[in-house]
């Protein structure tokens, strides 16, 4: 392999790894995003990664705990960075398809949809270039976190600054001290 092509690989995975890393940051902002993380979530967090790989190849406890511990240092400025980082990255159809899967399957995982959670998420999608179509023709079960409501920029800004005036983020306990037998027995006792 020449210099060139080695250049190359270098730049697909380093593009893979931002990728990952704003899938899980995705997953935990919309897990985080209601002031609640509910074990539900977590575990769909972990089987995504377990089961999927959707996150790369990383520690996933050791990662949500660095997330957790950003976002009780940082409160709503962790939420406020996620949204800048969306933007600042160049992201396929294809990707943009996944965080968007990732997010309403987050949203989803504990079974009740707050409010806040849709509009965080359609915060995120406003930041996001893919249109409907895509998304409808592989989930058309999403139908109802695209409808429109975001009028214009400047909505979209009020939206945007109404999730972090009404909303207070607690202090959220670290991943790893969930239980994990308990995440693993939640499908048994009818909790997911």
């Amino acid at each position: 392999m020449n210099d060139q092509e080695l250049d190359l690989i270098k730049t697909i995975n380093m593009g893979t790894i931002k990728l990952n890393r704003l899938l899980l940051k995705t997953a935990f902002s919309c897990m985080a995003c209601d002031g609640d993380i509910d074990k539900r979530e977590v575990k769909l967090i972990r089987d995504l990664h377990n089961q999927h790989k959707t996150f790369g190849e990383v520690d996933i406890d050791q990662e949500l705990d660095k997330l957790t511990s950003a976002i009780n240092e940082q409160g709503q400025q962790f939420l406020k960075n996620y949204f800048t980082e969306l933007v600042s990255l160049e992201l396929s159809e294809a990707d943009e398809l996944r965080l968007i899967e990732v997010a309403i399957q987050t949203i989803k995982a504990d079974e009740k949809v707050e409010y806040s959670e849709v509009k965080f998420f359609k915060v995120i999608r406003s930041k996001l270039k893919i249109k409907d179509a895509p998304i409808l023709e592989k989930h058309p079960d999403f139908e109802e976190y695209l409808e429109q409501d975001i009028i214009s920029a400047s909505y979209m800004a009020k939206l945007q600054d109404d999730i972090f005036s009404t909303q207070s983020l607690p202090k959220f306990d670290l991943i790893s001290k969930i239980d994990k037998d308990l995440l693993d027995n939640l499908d048994k006792q009818g909790e997911r």
